[in-house]
């Protein structure tokens, strides 16, 4: 199915947002109802690997944990996904979870007759897992527990769910289990978001499909958002491959205003003489103003001057950094190049030709600053847009929170 290519996009995965170096930190709790304990309840460690379940008296502990921002997950069958927000900072977490029962269990879900459907999903997959040679290895499972609702004025697309959403992926081999607050896709500015929260469990292979996933994980890592916010971090992000620069947007000085424009379009078209409008030539005073009206009413200007990351990035606090800039942030990652595919799907920025085919992305700051975390993982996901490589990547590229490249041998 072929879609038009994203204007932009803000992809945002609430993973937890921790470093995972050496830690003495330990979450515990205990997961009830509102009658008696849940002994066998899954508890996650969302964008992670992290995982354990509770005991026969209903309680868990996740140990040695450093100092970050976590998202709780618990699931049991038959209740409603429980997640929750917490920060660490000097002294161990306790949570007492409460589930509520699931009215509806999934063998009971009624999805309301929609001839429509079957295109939503598309789009959902196409903006939700991606398009990328990754993304044609990987399945929904479980599409049935998607709640879709299309508001025909708005012209927006949302897509929500109650249950785990159960992907495979078969080139990263991963299984992600993923708690899905909220999809959005605005028809009008071609704007996609979403938010949720994810747990990978590694699939199993033989040795030689484990180093084929391997190859993948680090291509999937390298050059993506994740690995550009560590670097900025750890102040090594020139080291790693990224450079740089300011675009800006400046008005066409090579067009006519807008009053200009129209006023002279209405005069031309007037009366009899608008029948001319069929027949104008090339030389035809009309013609010059209906491609004046054509021209782009601004234009991007990239400044070639690298750009210094001291100058943008600040210490926040203990835990987070923080990016600043005016105008968009154009991020080259040298190491890898596009592919032909991806141009053809129309998310590519331009840039001189001398600048090479590397990938390319663009950062948009909505709600300044940026705020992140020594793992890579954002605090503020809706602060920025991204166009670009970093559009056109999505759940089917993602990777855990404390993923690592792995030394190929």
């Amino acid at each position: 199915m072929q879609i038009k290519s994203l204007t932009l996009l803000s992809l945002i995965l609430l993973f937890s947002q921790v470093a995972f170096g050496q830690g003495n930190f330990t979450i515990s709790g205990i997961v009830r109802d509102d009658k008696e304990t849940i002994p066998g309840a899954a508890v996650y460690l969302s964008g992670t690997k992290i995982s354990t379940i509770t005991n026969n008296e209903g309680k868990f502990s996740l140990p040695k944990l450093p100092a970050g921002s976590y998202d709780i997950l618990i699931q049991v069958v038959g209740y409603l996904p429980f997640a929750k927000s917490i920060i660490i900072t000097d002294k161990n977490i306790y949570i007492d979870a409460t589930l509520k029962a699931n009215a509806v269990t999934l063998n009971e879900v009624v999805i309301k007759p929609d001839p429509n459907r079957l295109h939503y999903l598309s789009v959902f997959k196409d903006f939700f897992i991606g398009r990328t040679p990754n993304a044609k290895e990987c399945k929904i499972l479980n599409s049935e527990v998607l709640l879709i609702d299309y508001d025909k004025q708005a012209r927006m697309l949302t897509v929500t769910s109650n249950e785990f959403l159960v992907i495979e992926n078969k080139a990263l081999g991963y299984r992600i289990k993923y708690m899905l607050q909220n999809f959005e896709y605005d028809y009008r500015t071609r704007i996609v978001y979403f938010a949720g929260f994810p747990f990978f469990e590694e699939m199993k292979g033989s040795k030689s499909k484990i180093k084929k996933w391997n190859q993948k994980r680090n291509a999937a890592y390298f050059g993506s958002p994740q690995h550009f916010y560590q670097s900025l971090y750890e102040g090594t992000s020139q080291k790693e491959g990224f450079v740089l620069h300011k675009l800006a947007t400046i008005g066409n000085k090579h067009r006519q205003p807008d009053s200009i424009i129209s006023a002279n379009i209405k005069k031309l078209t007037a009366g009899p003489k608008a029948i001319s409008m069929l027949t104008f030539t090339k030389d035809d005073s009309l013609n010059y103003w209906l491609k004046e009206r054509s021209k782009p009413k601004s234009m991007a200007v990239l400044n070639r001057a690298e750009v210094r990351t001291d100058t943008l990035v600040k210490k926040y606090n203990q835990d987070l950094k923080s990016l600043n800039f005016t105008d968009e942030l154009f991020v080259m990652y040298t190491k890898e190049k596009e592919t032909e595919e991806y141009s053809n799907l129309g998310f590519q920025v331009s840039r001189a030709p001398d600048m090479g085919n590397y990938q390319v992305s663009l950062i948009n700051l909505v709600s300044p600053p940026i705020l992140f975390y020594q793992s890579g993982s954002v605090a503020n996901p809706r602060s920025f847009l991204y166009k670009g490589y970093w559009a056109y990547e999505k759940m089917a590229d993602a990777v855990p929170t404390e993923f690592k490249p792995v030394v190929l041998k």
